[in-house]
């Protein structure tokens, strides 16, 4: 818009906008979004496994708790076991059901060394699954 007063003996230059160069950016706009969008929501095909019974669910046990105290003393449950007794009920869990996890709750001043020997007897026994009891701050 230009603004002034209107005389014939003055010459004055127009005020408008050019919206050329507005008009170029957003066309390059455009076609950087229609280049992307289509790489954006590009998906992998995937074929998922299934369950031969779809309508059984498998039911997660309760893991094993064992409970290591201060003084190195292992307790599976509410049994105060010894190491090579802890073994042998591991092994035998391993046996009936493969599946089985071990949650493992250390007393905070245990000596590593105890624990080590429970992951060592874990493994031995074939169990994968096994995880650490932690608390919440």
């Amino acid at each position: 818009m230009a603004f002034g007063h209107f005389s014939d003996d003055e010459v004055h230059e127009s005020a408008d906008i050019n919206v050329t160069p507005l008009v170029d950016v957003m066309l390059v706009l455009l076609i950087v979004f229609m280049i992307t969008m289509p790489v954006l929501t590009h998906s992998i095909p995937l074929t998922l496994p299934t369950t031969a019974n779809p309508q059984q669910k498998a039911e997660p046990k309760a893991p094993l708790r064992l409970s290591i105290g201060a003084d190195g003393e292992y307790k599976l449950g509410d049994k105060s076991l010894t190491l090579t007794q802890l073994q042998n009920n591991l092994h035998s869990e391993v046996q009936a059901n493969p599946d089985v996890v071990l949650a493992i709750a250390a007393d905070k001043h245990v000596a590593y060394d105890h624990v080590a020997q429970v992951l060592a007897a874990a493994r031995d026994a074939g169990l994968v699954k096994v995880g650490f009891v932690t608390e919440d701050k």
